[in-house]
């Protein structure tokens, strides 16, 4: 069974393709600042047209991000067609990607060829901590803690990166948790989608073109 948001409409989606999504090169948390490409913009005006026509008249959702650069420029292009005030979003480092620690700015093929294989195919998620970073239970419970501290009073936006999204809608979902990762996690989605979740329930607001994970 998943969390009660108390009726109310939870719009959760990753960031558009950055620079180093476009090569396979690891963000987390030590990029904050990695720019979107024009795809990428594509993606986030793409989201903010569907998620004008999902609202219609409705009373705009309160904003929120990852302090992530690459969130805060997602939303700032959604919001616009939205018609909502980006100067407004409630920003939270509890939203940021998983820390790759020492994985950062490496991309996914010169740390396999280090280390071997990273990523479980399966599921499209890493297969092993990242050195001196975190893993999904990590994640888990940071995003736990915000979930916590949340009124549910309003509709809200929800702009954050690949795998935190798809813990986010784990916790949301109630889905059980994964024994091999110590978390509930969500299936993926491609890059450019938005769900909207409320009360336990996920419905799809736009199917996304892009690349499934990487942050």
């Amino acid at each position: 069974m998943g969390i009660s948001t108390h009726n109310r409409r939870l719009f959760i989606a990753r960031h558009g393709e950055t620079v180093f999504n476009k090569i396979a090169r690891m963000q987390g948390q030590a990029e904050l600042h990695t720019p979107l490409t024009w795809e990428g913009c594509i993606q986030a005006r793409d989201m903010g047209r569907a998620l004008a026509e999902y609202l219609g008249p409705d009373i705009r959702p309160q904003l929120w991000s990852s302090t992530a650069g690459r969130a805060l420029q997602t939303l700032a292009l959604i919001a616009e067609e939205i018609d909502a005030d980006w100067h407004e979003t409630n920003r939270d480092d509890r939203l940021l990607e998983i820390d790759v620690g020492r994985w950062s700015s490496r991309t996914y093929s010169d740390i396999s060829a280090e280390i071997g294989p990273i990523v479980d195919t399966e599921h499209a998620l890493f297969s092993v901590r990242p050195e001196g970073g975190e893993y999904y239970d990590d994640v888990a419970k940071r995003l736990s803690h915000w979930l916590d501290e949340l009124p549910f009073d309003q509709d809200m936006l929800i702009i954050c990166h690949g795998m935190t999204a798809r813990v986010l809608r784990g916790l949301l979902l109630g889905v059980e948790p994964m024994a091999q990762f110590g978390a509930p996690i969500a299936p993926s989605l491609a890059q450019g989608s938005m769900v909207m979740i409320r009360d336990g329930v996920e419905v799809l607001v736009i199917d996304g073109s892009g690349h499934s994970e990487r942050g």
